[in-house]
């Protein structure tokens, strides 16, 4: 576009096309205030941006300050005023629109006949708010959609100037007509109200009521309580579990192991030899000699294994590492280092032999037995 400034006495055209011109895009009319504000210019105010989106002069562009008649808004001549056929029924004005509800600039931009689109309204509304200017309401909204409002009151019908220029030339040719019902039927719509056409992020609640989508959840019905009694009775059982072993970390745990005292029987159940029926429960064995009974520990000397008694050899054979005993518990062969261990033996008040393995007696290797002290035996 030529840089052309002064083109009127009260106005600055900048690089604007000379009137008659189409209406402009948002991003032109960014590009001309961007010009202006480099150039020094005065820049285009709400109204000039208004107009230039409508295809209107601006107000310096009207010359006497009444605006421009656009060539489809142009007066038609007289002959096609004339009265209409007694046999058919008036139509009435197609730029004929309800204004109730409407501010003045929003009823003049219905009234040029030009629908705005969705995203035409959300920019709007945006310019509105940073100018700190009255949003468009529901009413407005619906009107410059070119939709019939269904809730609107009936309102008288505001002509545009080419229909006020034709009733003046021909006020006697012209007949009330009949309302008629026109254009699409109303939209039933649904939520909260559309202020946020085209603002709000997609996926939340006012992008779902800003499409007209009532912002309702699920609906409670059996299937879902049940659902959530299910999911709620599955965490309190999982949290009731972790705070019984939490609080469980804090007793004592107690090891119950067998009695270290015990009775046996009457010296006069063991006869010569090794008896092996304790070595199970008590981990013993009982050794009658011709002088004496004894109880030998049945624990290796070597690394604490179990030997076996093998009375065929007369024995006992460890069956780890190979260390052999004799029948009173005295090593004599393998890596052994001395006898086994004898444990304390005592008559108790009923007679039977008591046995305590907490008391142990041995014969350390290089140094006196202890096989002969009181406690270690029991004399027959």
């Amino acid at each position: 576009m030529a840089d052309q400034s002064n083109t009127a006495t009260t106005g600055v055209r900048g690089r604007l096309p000379a009137w008659p011109r189409q209406a402009l895009n948002a991003s032109v009319i960014a590009a001309e205030q961007a010009y202006r504000k480099r150039s020094g210019l005065p820049l285009l105010t709400d109204e000039d941006i208004a107009n230039l989106k409508a295809g209107e002069p601006l107000a310096w562009e009207r010359g006497d300050g009444v605006p421009a008649a656009s060539p489809a808004s142009a007066v038609p001549p007289a002959a096609t005023l004339a009265a209409p056929p007694l046999d058919s029924a008036p139509v009435p004005p197609a730029t004929a629109v309800s204004t109730a509800g409407l501010s003045l600039e929003v009823a003049k931009q219905v009234a040029a006949g030009k629908k705005w689109s969705k995203s035409s309204i959300a920019a709007e509304q945006a310019r509105r708010k940073r100018n700190n200017l009255p949003p468009l309401t529901d009413v407005e909204i619906t009107a410059l959609l070119g939709e019939t409002s269904a809730a609107a009151p009936a309102a008288p019908v505001v002509a545009t100037a080419a229909s006020q220029a034709a009733s003046a030339a021909a006020p006697a040719v012209r007949a009330a007509a009949p309302a008629t019902p026109a254009g699409p039927p109303p939209v039933a719509r649904s939520g909260e109200s559309t202020r946020y056409v085209g603002t709000p992020a997609v996926g939340t609640s006012k992008a779902a009521a800003a499409g007209g989508v009532a912002s309702v959840g699920p609906e409670d019905g059996p299937v879902n309580q049940q659902r959530r009694r299910f999911v709620w009775s599955a965490v309190a059982a999982f949290l009731v579990a972790w705070f019984l072993a939490f609080f469980r970390f804090f007793l004592p745990r107690t090891l119950f192991e067998p009695a270290t005292s015990f009775k046996i029987g009457y010296a006069s159940d063991f006869g010569l030899g090794v008896d092996t029926k304790f070595q199970q429960k008590f981990r013993i064995w009982v050794d009658r000699t011709p002088d004496r009974i004894f109880v030998i520990y049945a624990r290796c000397t070597h690394l604490g294994c179990t030997p076996d008694w093998k009375p065929s050899e007369n024995k006992f054979k460890c069956p780890c590492h190979g260390s052999g005993y004799d029948s009173e518990g005295v090593n004599f062969e393998g890596p052994a280092p001395r006898p086994m261990d004898r444990a304390h033996v005592e008559l108790a008040p009923d007679g039977q032999i008591l046995v305590d393995v907490a008391r142990l007696y041995q014969w350390p290797k290089g140094q006196p037995t202890q096989f002969n002290d009181p406690g270690a035996f029991l004399s027959t």
